[in-house]
C-alpha cells in the first residue's frame, strides 16, 4: 500500500484545502496524473500523483483543510486488493485474545456502491437510511450533493480574504528568508541594442502567434548562464541536523508573475535551458495565463530551482529581490530604458537593462555572482546563440 500525501506546493505553503477529487476508489492512476485540486493561500493547484497504482481509499474530504504531509489517499499496488487496504487500516489483533464475533456485513445496494465508486465517495462515511441501516442510492446522491456544495462554497468564502492571506503568507516566507539566508547582492548594466535588433528582425519573419517578447531572451540567457554557475541553481537543505547545498539536476526557472488581485506566484518553466525560444515563449504565455486563471500544477509550484523577476516597462530601473527558500539565488531585471552609453571612446544612447543577483553567501560569493552577471551580459550580446 502506498500513501499519497499532500505535497508542499511552494516554500511558503503550510496547509491546503481539498476542493475536488479527480479520481475515485478503484481508479488506476499513472505517474504525473492530476488526482486532486487543492486550494492554497495563492491559487487552486492541480495536484499530481508520482506513483502508479489503484486508488484504495480517499481519506480526505472535499472542503477539508489539512497541513502539508497529510495522507490524503492510499494507493494499491498491482498485487493488492481493496480488501488488503482496508485490512491495513485495522489495528492488529493480539493472538492470545479470544476470537471476536464477526461483524454483520454492511448492506449497500449495488446501485449505491457503483455510484459511490464513480463519485469517489467513501461508503464508510455515509450513514444509511434504508432498512437496518442499509446504504441506498439516495444516500450516496445526498453525500455527493453535500460535497459539491462544500466545494462550491469554499472558494467563495476564501475569495473574500485570499489577498490578505496571500500577503500574510508571502510576509512569513520572506521574513524567514531574510532571517535565515545571508544575502549578498551584485548588479550589472546590460546594453540590449543587439538583442532587440535581432528580436525585431526575427519577429518580422515569424507569424504573429510565434513572435517573441524580450522577456524570453532574458529568461533563456539566465538559463544558459546557469550551466556555468551551478552553485546558483539548487537548494539549501537541512535534514537530521545536517545542512548543505544540493545542486539541482535541471534548470527550472521560477518566473515571478503578478496576480490581478495582488500578490505574486513564481511557478516554474521546466528545463528552460534546453528549449528553443519559440517553445519557451509559448510555455511562458501559457504559464502566465494559467497562473492568473488559478490553474497550475503541483510540479510547477515546487520544482523551481531559482527565481527570476522582471519588472517590465512599468517597473523601476533596479530591483534587489529576496531569495525564496530553499532556493539560493534570485535574478532580477529592471525596466529597459534608453541611457547614455560610453563605447570605444564615444558616447551613444542605447536601450539598457540593469540585471541584479541576490544570492546565498553560504553557497557562493560576490566574485562568482559578478562573473555570472558578466556571462549573462555576454550571452545577450550574441542573441542568435540563444535560439539553440
Amino acid at each position: 500500500m502506498i500513501e499519497f500525501k499532500l505535497p508542499s506546493l511552494g516554500a511558503d505553503m503550510d496547509e491546503g484545502t481539498l476542493l475536488e477529487w479527480k479520481v475515485g476508489v478503484g481508479d488506476t492512476v499513472k505517474k504525473g496524473q492530476v488526482v486532486a485540486i487543492v486550494d492554497t493561500s495563492k491559487a487552486a493547484v492541480d495536484v499530481e500523483c508520482w506513483q502508479e497504482g489503484r486508488i484504495g481509499r480517499l481519506l480526505a474530504e472535499v472542503g477539508q483543510k489539512m497541513p502539508v504531509g497529510t495522507v490524503m489517499a492510499t494507493l494499491l499496488e498491482a498485487d493488492e486488493t481493496v480488501g488488503a487496504d482496508a485490512t491495513a487500516q485495522q489495528a492488529p489483533v493480539t493472538p492470545a485474545a479470544p476470537p471476536a464475533t464477526p461483524l454483520a456485513r454492511r448492506m449497500i445496494s449495488p446501485a449505491a456502491r457503483k455510484h459511490a465508486a464513480e463519485k469517489g465517495i467513501d461508503l464508510d462515511s455515509i450513514v444509511g437510511s434504508g432498512p437496518r441501516g442499509a446504504v441506498t442510492l439516495e444516500d450516496v446522491e445526498k453525500a455527493a450533493a453535500d460535497r459539491a456544495s462544500a466545494a462550491a462554497a469554499k472558494p467563495a468564502d476564501r475569495a473574500i480574504d485570499r489577498t490578505a492571506e496571500m500577503r500574510k503568507t508571502i510576509a512569513a516566507a520572506m521574513s524567514r528568508s531574510k532571517r535565515e539566508i545571508p544575502h549578498y547582492y551584485v548588479a550589472e548594466d546590460i546594453p540590449l541594442a543587439k538583442a532587440l535588433a535581432w528580436l525585431q528582425a526575427a519577429n518580422a519573419q515569424r507569424p504573429m502567434s510565434e513572435r517573441l517578447l524580450p522577456a524570453t531572451l532574458l529568461l533563456k540567457a539566465v538559463a544558459l548562464a546557469l550551466r556555468r554557475f551551478p552553485e546558483l541553481n539548487g537548494y539549501w537543505r537541512q535534514e537530521g541536523g545536517i545542512s548543505g547545498f544540493v545542486a539541482a539536476t535541471g534548470i527550472h526557472l521560477g518566473v515571478a508573475i503578478s496576480l490581478r488581485q495582488g500578490g505574486l506566484i513564481a511557478p516554474a518553466l521546466l528545463d528552460a535551458d534546453r528549449k528553443p525560444l519559440t517553445q519557451l515563449m509559448q510555455e511562458l504565455a501559457d504559464l502566465v495565463k494559467r497562473t492568473r486563471a488559478g490553474s497550475l500544477r503541483s510540479s510547477e509550484m515546487n520544482e523551481a530551482t531559482i527565481t527570476v523577476t522582471n519588472l517590465g516597462d512599468q517597473g523601476t530601473q533596479l530591483v534587489f529581490g529576496v531569495i525564496t527558500p530553499p532556493q539560493v539565488a534570485l535574478v532580477g531585471f529592471g525596466r529597459v530604458a534608453e541611457r547614455p552609453w560610453a563605447e570605444n571612446g564615444g558616447l551613444k544612447v542605447l536601450p539598457v537593462v540593469t540585471a541584479s543577483l541576490a544570492a546565498d553567501h553560504r553557497v557562493s560569493d560576490g566574485h562568482r555572482g559578478a562573473l555570472f552577471l558578466l556571462e549573462l551580459k555576454e550571452l545577450l550580446q550574441r542573441p542568435e546563440e540563444l535560439e539553440r
